[in-house]
């Protein structure tokens, strides 16, 4: 079945984007097949007994994809939707590997999926289809924190997590790492600070990393810097409002903002909090103060801005409005938002597209972050906080005494602060973003004939993932 407007697959996508990048990397026919395969596809049916008084029975389909176990254990989200498919999360697994091995995350790729409407059942009914759904993981071996760690995706969140976790722990109780079974929980069940706004956070700094490089900034005919950027942000979800509320703070103009309702323009910006809350009590974003509606969502895709963020679901940039994007960058916030026709369009247009598998790598970081917390049980900053606040206490001290002038005590509280775990996190997410950039950059110059960032992109996670198989000695 091929996606609309595409002649491929969601998971045809990956590949064909694989098979493109192959070809600058040093690997035999019969390695490159293997980083390709999805090793393990767990498909269930299970019953579920709903409604009120649990008078009904309901068969859920839901998937677990395991795409690579180069390192272990395998990390993916688990996306709750009635369009969940096979296809879809066999796609969305690949994309992890190559997506982990980009950013330097020590996973394998994997992805979850439970074919479901959140919206047509109430809380409880979730939890019971959540829990069984880790109950037929756990069965099946396919979660744990040394072989699979789910995470929230569309549809999830916290809750769903912290269900998880708790289900896990009831079913391998004594297991003393088995809170990092699941990343993405609430911080009172072993989660970490900053874990919520990470994609959003690292789609932000991705984006001003580039627009740092001069010369990048040139070919796409922006001057360098995010301060004073036009931005439009399509999906108000986690991602959506996350990536408009830090372009927002960086200094850029969000002027446009969609969801599947329609979308608002403001050319003098949009403050994602106050559409967010006009949202909760009205149950849309249209007619929201000061703005213009624009009542097809998609004509926010086509609108005069700097920066596009696509941060809802996938294929929404097609080979029928890719000819009408005005944005001189695309920052792919969600994964697999442009089809292969549409790509080809924006390349040959000059538009710059920064692709999902390095962008929207943020989730995965902090996750890994958190993971680690779990494994070592102590909070980020908890030993040397106090310590980084008392040397610089004494060092302030000393330049008070020999200067013979007092500090204003404003900068003096921000000197003498030591770091909290969410300061902790911002600065390695930073770190990996930044780090990523430059690996993907070079990976271009290396190789000049490569048109664009998203196949330099995949090169340089098929590379990463071939290096550790041989590393394993599976391949000479």
């Amino acid at each position: 079945m091929s996606t609309a407007n595409s002649k491929y697959t969601f998971y045809e996508t990956v590949g064909y984007y694989f098979d493109k990048a192959a070809k600058y990397t040093p690997f035999d026919e019969g390695i490159l097949e293997q980083i390709k395969a999805c090793n393990h596809v767990l498909r269930m049916r299970f019953p579920v007994r709903l409604g009120k008084d649990l008078d009904r029975i309901e068969v859920v389909e839901a998937y677990r994809v395991q795409h690579s176990q180069h390192k272990t254990p395998c990390k993916g989200g688990i996306r709750y939707s009635e369009d969940v498919n096979q296809d879809e999360v066999m796609a969305l697994a690949s994309l992890m590997t190559y997506k982990c091995a980009i950013v330097n995350v020590p996973f394998g790729g994997a992805k979850g999926g439970i074919k479901v409407n959140t919206k047509k059942y109430t809380e409880l009914e979730l939890e019971r289809i959540t829990r069984r759904y880790t109950a037929e993981l756990v069965k099946k071996n396919f979660i744990g924190p040394g072989i699979d760690v789910p995470a929230p995706d569309y549809g999830s969140g916290e809750r769903e997590m912290g269900w998880i976790a708790d289900t896990y722990m009831a079913m391998r109780a004594g297991e003393i790492d088995g809170l990092g079974c699941v990343t993405g929980k609430p911080v009172s069940q072993g989660g970490v600070r900053g874990r919520k706004e990470a994609t959003g956070l690292g789609v932000f700094y991705g984006i001003k990393e580039l627009c740092k490089h001069e010369e990048i900034m040139k070919k796409a005919k922006l001057a360098p810097g995010v301060e004073g950027k036009t931005v439009v942000v399509q999906g108000l979800g986690n991602v959506g409002f996350h990536s408009a509320k830090f372009f927002r703070q960086g200094g850029a103009k969000v002027i446009a903002i969609a969801e599947f309702e329609g979308a608002i323009m403001n050319p003098n910006g949009l403050n994602e909090d106050e559409v967010f809350e006009h949202r909760k009590r009205t149950g849309s974003i249209l007619n929201f103060p000061g703005a213009t509606n624009l009542e097809k969502s998609g004509d926010a895709l086509e609108l005069e801005c700097d920066i596009l963020v696509p941060a809802a679901l996938e294929n929404v940039i097609t080979q029928d409005n890719a000819p009408k994007i005005k944005a001189r960058i695309i920052a792919e916030a969600a994964n697999g938002p442009v089809t292969v026709e549409a790509d080809e369009i924006l390349t040959q247009k000059g538009i710059l597209v920064v692709p999902d598998i390095y962008l929207n790598a943020g989730g995965v970081t902090v996750s890994y972050f958190e993971w680690l917390k779990n494994l070592s049980h102590v909070r980020y900053g908890r030993m040397e906080k106090r310590f980084t606040e008392n040397m610089n206490a004494h060092i302030v001290s000393q330049m008070e005494t020999l200067t013979g002038q007092k500090i204003d005590a404003a900068e003096k509280d921000h000197i003498l602060r030591g770091a909290d775990e969410v300061d902790l996190v911002y600065s390695g997410l930073e770190e990996t973003m930044i780090t990523s950039l430059k690996d993907i950059l070079h990976t271009m110059a290396e190789h000049p004939d490569i048109e664009n960032m998203r196949t330099a992109a995949f090169v340089l996670g098929i590379k990463k993932v071939g290096m550790s198989y041989r590393e394993l000695g599976i391949f000479p």
